[in-house]
């Protein structure tokens, strides 16, 4: 096995010179660099990172912890900041905190144990202990996804990024309301949570702008998971005078919405207009095809990256909220004839 001496023979350079191409930690003449590098590809030299780690104090790692990494949201942001930390030769230490509070300051703990260079985390609904255990011990954090105010002036800065939740939302229920819809009800997440309160906020939003009156009666909670949001939708479309079309605020409420409305028989749009909050990569295949809000989620977790090796190299600067925007996927759930339809009609008349 190639050691940094074979490399530093090899390339006719001294051992600290190697060092500092590999760790970056001193400017370095591009011909040495390169000369350096093309060493290390013809020995096969693998640096020893638990050496690296002892020396620099660094291990080039991020501690990752989302929940749901199934739900094809959350692999999409687990793609962008795996895509994002791999460029910038890091490496990830992944764990599922269950949206569960205690349950997620263990992990937090654990992945922290492991000595990663600063998180990823996209806090629970109940973030108190999680948010306690990283500023108690200064650990550099980046939140995705849902959004936490600092416990106090003096904490310790957290960066956060996340997509725009509020006029995304209004621009669904605006939408529906275009199409003749006076009863638009609201399948939402689970309590606590940022994205709940401020997709909650779109949705009165969206009702104001269009002249409609708020009827909380109208608006269920599906607790972000598929089952929930069945047993939400099962509850509106049992009022005296059950919505005429619904939003739906994640992709996993949009299944459980879809499955309660095939269990009484109803179809989409015929019986009930559906937008949703979430697009997904078969959203296109589902008849009808859905209308759909689209988020930035690989931008997210890119971000979230770029956002976490700022703050390692500037521990001091001023904490940075991004929102990134998202994008109105228009299809047919929602009621509006396919592009084919319309152009039938435009021949008959």
């Amino acid at each position: 096995m190639a050691t940094m001496v074979d490399v530093a023979r090899s390339a006719g350079v001294s051992v600290a010179t190697v060092s500092h191409v590999l760790n970056d930690t001193r400017p370095v003449l591009p011909s040495t660099r390169e000369a350096v590098l093309t060493a290390i590809e013809e020995l096969g030299y693998t640096p020893n990172t638990l050496a690296r780690s002892l020396v620099t104090s660094r291990t080039r790692s991020i501690g990752l912890a989302v929940s749901a990494i199934s739900n094809p949201y959350f692999t999409e942001i687990l793609q962008g900041v795996e895509a994002g930390a791999l460029e910038q030769g890091y490496s990830l230490l992944i764990a599922d905190p269950h949206d569960d509070p205690e349950h997620e300051r263990k992990v937090v703990q654990l992945l922290h144990e492991r000595r990663v260079d600063g998180m990823i985390v996209a806090p629970s609904a109940a973030p108190d202990a999680l948010v306690a255990y990283l500023g108690r011990h200064s650990v550099p954090t980046v939140f995705l996804d849902r959004v936490v105010k600092a416990p106090s002036a003096d904490a310790p800065p957290v960066d956060q990024v996340c997509a725009e939740n509020v006029e995304p939302t209004a621009q669904l229920v605006t939408h529906l309301a275009g199409l003749g819809h006076r009863r638009i009800g609201l399948v939402a997440g689970l309590p606590g949570l940022s994205t709940t309160r401020e997709r909650i906020t779109g949705y009165r939003y969206g009702l104001a702008a269009a002249g409609l009156p708020y009827d909380e009666r109208l608006l269920a909670y599906g607790d972000s998971e598929s089952a929930a949001a069945e047993r939400a939708t099962e509850k509106l479309l049992s009022l005296a005078a059950p919505p005429t079309a619904l939003v739906t605020a994640n992709n996993a409420m949009t299944i459980g919405a879809l499955r309660a409305l095939r269990e009484r028989g109803l179809s989409v749009p015929g019986d009930l207009a559906l937008c949703c909050f979430d697009d997904f990569a078969w959203a296109d295949l589902f008849e009808p095809r859905l209308t759909a809000i689209a988020q930035p989620s690989k931008e997210i977790g890119a971000q979230a990256v770029r956002l976490l090796l700022d703050r390692l190299a500037a521990p001091d600067r001023p904490a940075r909220v991004l929102r990134l925007p998202c994008a109105f996927v228009h299809r047919t759930s929602c009621g509006c004839p396919t592009p084919s339809e319309q152009s039938q009609k435009g021949n008959i008349s």
